[in-house]
């Protein structure tokens, strides 16, 4: 008798061993992080040699492309270009409204961004991605990306034609240490594409398909991480020589180790609110941050209006003005 009472006793504390066990697990997986589908990394991943691939869906922001052997859906970070038909009228009427246009004109804007974005991807290209989901109202897989052509970032490129506008999905580009930096560039080129009456800007002067005439120089992102090899999806796709290449420098379409004495630039012949930010380092006691300072305080009625920015006192002023209409 004593001997099936043990039993039992210990039956039971097995039992709620067990429950309790069962509760502990459910308590981590429930406090675990999730991956926003399943593959999102914490740091860049970086895809070279990418491939358009043609797709009736492909559109100016949102594209199929091959890596290796395997197929992605990128939809760009921090730009919207127009829609191509009128599957989303909701959309496609909130696109026409900020471009001040009818919806026919819309989906002309979203075609030829269309256009613009295969021609940039006719060579191969580079991919910058963390893999997170940039589903939206697609049932495909697809995951937001900064995409690096022969002529730098596509996002801005599509901004400063006109063709796309400085809005979407919000992330730190690889190498930047915030978003500041970029969501003032592309506020400046899109400010540019509207003054000069291009793409989107340009439909009723019939200047939809003309591009700008002084590109300003664009973006090379470069990861500054180490990209985790744990995304699964890419192993099935590229070498482990060749899936991921950190680097730790900055390389742009201009040489960022080009001495700037060499460069002459005379005094009084900057326009305050069209001069590059190439131009803008170029005078004496002017670098990265004072440049993209002037920048974002644009317009400025005239030069004089230099003193507003924050930093420039008057000793700064002084030996900058100059340079300036």
């Amino acid at each position: 008798m004593s001997n099936m009472i043990s039993s039992r006793f210990a039956a039971r504390r097995l039992t709620r061993l067990r429950d309790k066990i069962g509760l502990l697990a459910l308590a981590i997986i429930c406090a675990a992080p999730v991956d926003v589908g399943g593959h999102e990394s914490k740091d860049w991943i970086v895809l070279e040699n990418c491939r358009l691939i043609s797709n009736p869906a492909n559109d100016g922001d949102s594209f199929h492309a091959s890596a290796g052997a395997r197929e992605y859906i990128f939809r760009l970070y921090m730009v919207d270009a127009p829609e191509t038909d009128a599957m989303t009228p909701g959309r496609l009427v909130e696109q026409a409204k900020y471009f001040a246009i009818t919806v026919p004109q819309a989906i002309e804007v979203g075609l030829a961004a269309k256009e613009f974005t295969r021609e940039k991807l006719s060579q191969p290209f580079t991919v910058f991605t963390r893999m997170s989901d940039a589903m939206g109202r697609s049932k495909l897989e697809r995951f937001y990306a900064f995409v690096q052509t022969k002529d730098g970032d596509l996002g801005e490129q599509l901004v400063r034609n006109g063709l796309a506008r400085n809005y979407g999905y919000k992330a730190v580009p690889p190498g930047l240490r915030n978003s500041r930096l970029e969501l003032e560039k592309l506020q400046q080129f899109e400010d540019e594409a509207q003054q000069e009456k291009i793409g989107g800007w340009g439909v009723d002067a019939g200047r939809l398909n003309v591009h700008a005439q002084k590109p300003a120089p664009f973006s090379v992102f470069v990861a500054g991480q180490t990209a985790r090899p744990r995304a699964l999806p890419l192993a099935n796709s590229l070498s482990a020589a060749s899936a991921f290449r950190p680097s730790s420098t900055t390389v742009g379409p201009v040489d960022v180790k080009k001495s700037h004495a060499k460069e002459k630039i005379e005094p009084g012949r900057m326009d305050i609110n069209t001069a590059t930010e190439k131009e803008l380092k170029m005078i004496p006691g002017v670098g990265q941050v004072m440049a993209s300072r002037i920048i974002a305080a644009r317009p400025f009625r005239s030069a004089d209006d230099l003193k507003k920015v924050n930093g420039i006192g008057d000793k700064k002023y002084a030996k900058i003005r100059p340079y300036f209409e």
